[in-house]
């Protein structure tokens, strides 16, 4: 495995099974080498929660492209490699819903690893392993809930793990996008 497809996604309700916003850092080599961020039109209500979470507005969101409408571009990005995300099970789950939801052909499931699970056993050490702690413990940049900027540290956090000689291979798991549930 030489490449990883860092991801992120915000969502703008507590139902989760839409986006307001998706980042993607690409990382080849422990580089990062490619960068994706775009605002996203959920067709759905904001909770107000998700709105003072994220800062992203239905106004914001309603002249953004739909996911339908970014799945040409998103998904050959997000199918270049393996899939990586800090709480990957979340993210894993949004996509699923969003594939689902709009009826978009794709793979039965997909390998991916988690950043924040990976954490737990290469740097146990830390205080906890939530995305803005380790940020702030590895003095990565990180505009939290920002999906590009959360991508970007995910990334960074790999690129850390990979320098410091871990083997990402052991933390693979594969995801059933029909079932939308982590199945090994």
């Amino acid at each position: 495995m030489s490449r990883f497809v860092c991801f992120d996604v915000e969502t703008p309700n507590l139902r989760n099974d839409r986006m307001s916003a998706i980042g993607v850092s690409v990382v080849e080599n422990a580089v990062i080498t490619e960068e994706f961020y775009s605002l996203i039109n959920p067709e759905t209500s904001f909770d107000s929660f998700n709105i003072a979470l994220t800062g992203i507005t239905p106004e914001m969101a309603e002249k953004s492209p739909t996911f339908k409408d970014i799945w040409p571009t998103l998904g050959p990005l997000l199918r270049s490699g393996l899939l990586i995300a800090h709480n990957a099970q979340f993210d894993m789950s949004v996509l699923s819903k969003c594939l689902n939801a709009y009826g978009i052909p794709r793979r039965s499931s997909a390998d991916y690893a988690c950043t924040c699970r990976m954490g737990k056993r290469i740097v146990p050490q830390m205080e906890n392993h939530k995305l803005d702690t380790m940020c702030r413990e590895l003095n990565i940049h990180l505009d939290h809930h920002n999906a590009g900027s959360d991508a970007r540290a995910c990334a960074e956090i790999l690129i850390y793990y990979i320098n410091s000689g871990a083997k990402i291979s052991d933390f693979v798991r594969k995801y059933d996008f029909g079932a939308c549930r982590t199945i090994r």
